[in-house]
Protein backbone atom coordinates (compact mmCIF):
# COMPACT_ATOMS: atom_id res chain seq x y z
CA UNK A 1 0.00 0.00 0.00
CA UNK A 2 2.74 2.30 0.10
CA UNK A 3 3.59 3.33 -3.62
CA UNK A 4 2.09 5.80 -5.01
CA UNK A 5 -0.65 5.77 -7.66
CA UNK A 6 0.39 6.22 -11.24
CA UNK A 7 -0.21 9.93 -12.44
CA UNK A 8 -1.30 8.82 -15.93
CA UNK A 9 -3.50 6.53 -15.17
CA UNK A 10 -5.28 9.30 -12.40
CA UNK A 11 -4.95 11.83 -14.80
CA UNK A 12 -7.11 9.40 -17.45
CA UNK A 13 -9.59 8.81 -14.46
CA UNK A 14 -9.82 11.70 -12.55
CA UNK A 15 -9.72 13.90 -16.13
CA UNK A 16 -12.61 11.41 -17.69
CA UNK A 17 -14.97 11.67 -14.39
CA UNK A 18 -14.73 15.56 -14.76
CA UNK A 19 -15.07 15.07 -18.59
CA UNK A 20 -18.16 13.16 -18.49
CA UNK A 21 -19.63 14.57 -15.44
CA UNK A 22 -19.25 18.20 -17.37
CA UNK A 23 -20.61 17.16 -20.66
CA UNK A 24 -23.79 15.75 -19.12
CA UNK A 25 -24.47 18.07 -16.78
CA UNK A 26 -23.91 20.57 -19.60
CA UNK A 27 -26.53 18.70 -21.65
CA UNK A 28 -28.73 18.31 -18.72
CA UNK A 29 -28.98 21.62 -17.55
CA UNK A 30 -31.71 24.60 -18.07
CA UNK A 31 -29.14 26.99 -19.66
CA UNK A 32 -30.67 29.32 -22.67
CA UNK A 33 -28.80 26.67 -25.19
CA UNK A 34 -31.22 24.07 -24.35
CA UNK A 35 -35.01 26.09 -24.91
CA UNK A 36 -37.32 23.58 -23.77
CA UNK A 37 -35.06 23.00 -20.67
CA UNK A 38 -34.47 26.71 -20.27
CA UNK A 39 -38.36 27.21 -20.57
CA UNK A 40 -39.72 24.33 -18.16
CA UNK A 41 -36.65 26.09 -15.46
CA UNK A 42 -38.49 29.47 -16.32
CA UNK A 43 -41.68 28.28 -15.42
CA UNK A 44 -41.49 26.63 -12.28
CA UNK A 45 -42.21 28.78 -9.31
CA UNK A 46 -38.51 29.65 -7.19
CA UNK A 47 -38.02 30.57 -3.56
CA UNK A 48 -36.91 34.41 -3.45
CA UNK A 49 -33.37 33.23 -2.66
CA UNK A 50 -32.53 31.65 -5.82
CA UNK A 51 -29.86 33.47 -7.13
CA UNK A 52 -29.71 34.63 -11.17
CA UNK A 53 -28.67 32.92 -13.30
CA UNK A 54 -25.48 34.16 -13.87
CA UNK A 55 -24.42 32.97 -10.17
CA UNK A 56 -24.28 29.20 -11.71
CA UNK A 57 -21.46 30.38 -13.45
CA UNK A 58 -19.78 29.31 -10.07
CA UNK A 59 -19.45 25.60 -11.31
CA UNK A 60 -16.29 26.64 -13.52
CA UNK A 61 -14.42 27.21 -10.20
CA UNK A 62 -16.09 24.83 -8.40
CA UNK A 63 -15.01 21.74 -10.81
CA UNK A 64 -11.49 23.50 -11.04
CA UNK A 65 -11.14 22.90 -6.83
CA UNK A 66 -13.05 19.97 -6.92
CA UNK A 67 -10.18 18.70 -9.32
CA UNK A 68 -7.49 20.20 -7.74
CA UNK A 69 -8.41 18.39 -4.30
CA UNK A 70 -8.82 15.10 -6.22
CA UNK A 71 -5.74 15.15 -7.81
CA UNK A 72 -4.16 15.63 -4.42
CA UNK A 73 -6.25 13.01 -3.08
CA UNK A 74 -4.93 10.98 -5.90
CA UNK A 75 -1.23 11.75 -5.48
CA UNK A 76 -1.54 10.97 -1.73
CA UNK A 77 -0.49 7.78 -0.14
CA UNK A 78 -2.29 5.21 -0.80
CA UNK A 79 -4.81 3.90 2.08
CA UNK A 80 -8.29 2.95 3.31
CA UNK A 81 -8.53 6.92 3.93
CA UNK A 82 -7.78 7.81 0.65
CA UNK A 83 -9.58 5.59 -0.97
CA UNK A 84 -12.51 6.57 0.72
CA UNK A 85 -11.96 9.88 0.11
CA UNK A 86 -11.34 9.37 -3.60
CA UNK A 87 -14.74 7.27 -3.48
CA UNK A 88 -16.78 10.08 -2.30
CA UNK A 89 -14.61 12.36 -4.86
CA UNK A 90 -15.86 9.96 -8.20
CA UNK A 91 -19.51 9.86 -5.97
CA UNK A 92 -19.80 13.98 -5.97
CA UNK A 93 -18.90 13.67 -10.26
CA UNK A 94 -21.67 10.86 -10.52
CA UNK A 95 -24.49 12.43 -8.41
CA UNK A 96 -23.58 16.21 -9.63
CA UNK A 97 -24.78 14.79 -13.26
CA UNK A 98 -27.83 12.64 -11.21
CA UNK A 99 -29.55 15.63 -10.17
CA UNK A 100 -29.39 17.33 -13.04
CA UNK A 101 -30.42 14.53 -14.92
CA UNK A 102 -33.65 13.62 -12.59
CA UNK A 103 -34.32 17.50 -12.50
CA UNK A 104 -34.56 18.80 -15.67
CA UNK A 105 -34.79 15.54 -18.20
CA UNK A 106 -36.87 13.46 -16.61
CA UNK A 107 -38.31 16.39 -14.91
CA UNK A 108 -38.87 15.02 -11.49
CA UNK A 109 -38.40 17.30 -9.05
CA UNK A 110 -39.14 15.15 -5.49
CA UNK A 111 -36.04 12.69 -6.93
CA UNK A 112 -34.37 15.98 -7.25
CA UNK A 113 -35.19 17.42 -4.10
CA UNK A 114 -33.95 13.42 -2.60
CA UNK A 115 -30.84 13.20 -4.50
CA UNK A 116 -29.57 16.53 -3.67
CA UNK A 117 -29.83 15.07 0.24
CA UNK A 118 -27.57 12.46 -0.91
CA UNK A 119 -25.61 14.81 -2.83
CA UNK A 120 -24.99 17.28 0.69
CA UNK A 121 -24.32 14.14 2.51
CA UNK A 122 -21.58 12.35 0.07
CA UNK A 123 -19.82 16.14 -0.35
CA UNK A 124 -19.63 16.30 3.73
CA UNK A 125 -17.69 13.10 3.41
CA UNK A 126 -15.92 14.01 0.72
CA UNK A 127 -14.72 17.14 2.79
CA UNK A 128 -14.23 14.62 6.34
CA UNK A 129 -12.03 12.11 4.33
CA UNK A 130 -9.89 13.93 2.77
CA UNK A 131 -9.30 16.00 5.75
CA UNK A 132 -8.29 13.00 6.86
CA UNK A 133 -5.86 12.23 3.75
CA UNK A 134 -4.41 15.94 2.88
CA UNK A 135 -5.93 19.08 4.79
CA UNK A 136 -5.73 20.82 1.49
CA UNK A 137 -7.63 18.52 -0.34
CA UNK A 138 -10.34 19.13 2.66
CA UNK A 139 -10.18 22.64 2.06
CA UNK A 140 -10.75 22.69 -1.81
CA UNK A 141 -13.84 20.55 -1.36
CA UNK A 142 -15.32 23.56 1.44
CA UNK A 143 -16.90 25.55 -1.54
CA UNK A 144 -18.67 22.30 -3.45
CA UNK A 145 -19.59 21.70 -0.20
CA UNK A 146 -21.35 25.21 1.04
CA UNK A 147 -22.56 25.37 -2.96
CA UNK A 148 -24.26 21.64 -2.61
CA UNK A 149 -25.92 22.55 0.66
CA UNK A 150 -27.50 25.60 -0.98
CA UNK A 151 -28.59 23.74 -3.89
CA UNK A 152 -29.99 21.05 -1.45
CA UNK A 153 -32.09 23.90 -0.10
CA UNK A 154 -33.01 25.57 -3.24
CA UNK A 155 -34.03 22.14 -4.77
CA UNK A 156 -36.63 21.24 -2.06
CA UNK A 157 -37.69 24.84 -2.17
CA UNK A 158 -38.49 24.04 -5.57
CA UNK A 159 -40.22 20.76 -5.04
CA UNK A 160 -42.45 22.03 -2.42
CA UNK A 161 -43.48 25.32 -4.23
CA UNK A 162 -44.26 23.75 -7.50
CA UNK A 163 -46.55 19.98 -6.19
CA UNK A 164 -49.05 21.28 -8.58
CA UNK A 165 -47.26 21.57 -11.49
CA UNK A 166 -47.03 19.06 -14.16
CA UNK A 167 -44.11 17.48 -15.58
CA UNK A 168 -43.80 20.62 -18.26
CA UNK A 169 -43.57 22.67 -15.06
CA UNK A 170 -47.22 24.45 -16.11
CA UNK A 171 -49.98 24.48 -13.00
CA UNK A 172 -52.47 21.60 -13.45
CA UNK A 173 -55.70 22.09 -13.10
CA UNK A 174 -58.63 20.70 -11.71
CA UNK A 175 -61.16 19.49 -14.47
CA UNK A 176 -64.44 21.27 -14.50
CA UNK A 177 -67.20 19.31 -12.99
Amino acid sequence: MGRRADPLLGAVLLGGALVASAALSARWSPAPIHPRTYGYYRRLEKPSFTPPDAAFAVWGPLWAALAAAGWRLWRAKPSAARSRALAHWFGAQALNTLWLWLGFQRRNRAAMAVEAGATVVNAAALADAARRVDGPAAVLALPYLAWIGFAGLLSEEIWRLNEDRGEDGRRETADAP
